[in-house]
């Protein structure tokens, strides 16, 4: 059992997730109710089309959920940017700050086990599509293919003791790492797309001090409902723009 008078603090972009919040949230609660965990779920609505923002207002008054809005769409970037900055100002620097995708297809019984290692020490733990134990459920194998090939071109360029996966925004922190990371850097957040993700480890990378880790994934894009948000070419072009630019900048 994990008790502790630490609290899990969740940053949750969301964008037209009407069919999948409700069950997100219904998981996420009982598996850290059942913990006796801590938390709080800030979800940042990204100009919602459909009744995202009401349905997490709606669950707002049975659990501990809160909910901001941009009244037009901004991308991922600017939404992580908000959730993870909103993030900062509740946290105490020895909670723990966790990231995922709102789409359901993020196991949320896996927190546990990342909040798990952070305790024990470390201050980034990413869940990985590449390690012994993962599984991954209605993914494209040409996105699978592009995924793995992504994560090896960072490796190489960018090495992380511990990371396998940098693309994968399902993640928690110590919360104390990102405060530092913002109040040094305001630039920190200056991506606009889904390769922020990557953008993030590439800078707190330069923290020789961190100590990285990652957990299996269980991937479930069978369980999500609705079209994918990612602009597969749009999204490989920006970040391979991006490793350049970090690399020879």
């Amino acid at each position: 059992m994990v008790e502790s008078s630490r609290k899990v603090i969740i940053a949750l972009p969301a964008y037209n997730e009407e069919p999948n919040l409700p069950d997100l949230l219904g998981r996420m609660d009982t598996a850290l109710r059942e913990m006796h965990i801590q938390y709080q779920v800030l979800i940042v609505d990204d100009g919602s089309t459909d009744r995202t923002y009401d349905i997490a207002a709606e669950w707002a008054d049975k659990v501990p959920v809160s909910v901001r809005r941009h009244e037009e769409n901004q991308g991922l970037g600017a939404t992580l940017r908000d959730g993870l900055e909103w993030a900062r100002d509740v946290a105490a620097p020895n909670d723990v700050i966790v990231t995922m995708d709102a789409d359901n297809s993020h196991t949320p019984e896996l927190i546990v086990r990342m909040i798990r290692m952070v305790r024990e020490g470390h201050d980034v733990v990413v869940a990985s599509r590449f390690q012994p134990g993962s599984r991954v459920r209605g993914v494209p194998l040409s996105r699978r293919v592009l995924s793995r090939l992504g994560s090896w071109l960072f490796k190489v360029t960018f090495p992380i003791k511990g990371i396998k996966d940098y693309t994968c925004g399902y993640r928690a922190y110590k919360a104390g790492v990102l405060q530092d990371a913002l109040a040094s850097d305001p630039e920190f957040f200056d991506q606009d797309g889904f390769q922020v993700m990557v953008d993030v480890l590439i800078k707190l990378r330069k923290r020789r001090d961190l100590i990285f880790g990652e957990v299996p994934l269980i991937l479930r894009y069978d369980l999500k409902e609705g079209e994918s948000k990612m602009d597969v070419g749009a999204t490989i072009t920006k970040t391979l723009s991006l490793m350049v630019h970090r690399r020879f900048r």
